[in-house]
């Protein structure tokens, strides 16, 4: 995955990550993408609707950049 320094992280808006309020799962490329899939069910203290919002902008960033993602909903990660 293409790291972020703390310096750049900082410099990212709000609306480039997955949750903009806790500002977790930046979304600025597909490596980036594919870990905030890997990663959603990791993140803590956020509502149902906030999961919501943030599958929206993962689906968004993943056409963005070219990534494939099978699971129509955040509820079906993890399950096979």
């Amino acid at each position: 995955m293409t790291k972020l320094s703390a310096e750049d992280r900082e410099d990212l808006e709000n609306k480039s990550f997955a949750f903009p309020k806790q500002r977790k799962e930046p979304l600025e490329n597909a490596s980036h993408v594919r870990n905030a899939i890997a990663r959603f069910n990791q993140v803590k203290d956020v509502t149902d609707d906030e999961r919501d919002a943030a599958w929206k902008r993962i689906k968004a960033a993943a056409k963005k950049h070219g990534v494939e993602v099978g699971e129509k909903s955040w509820r079906e990660i993890g399950t096979d």
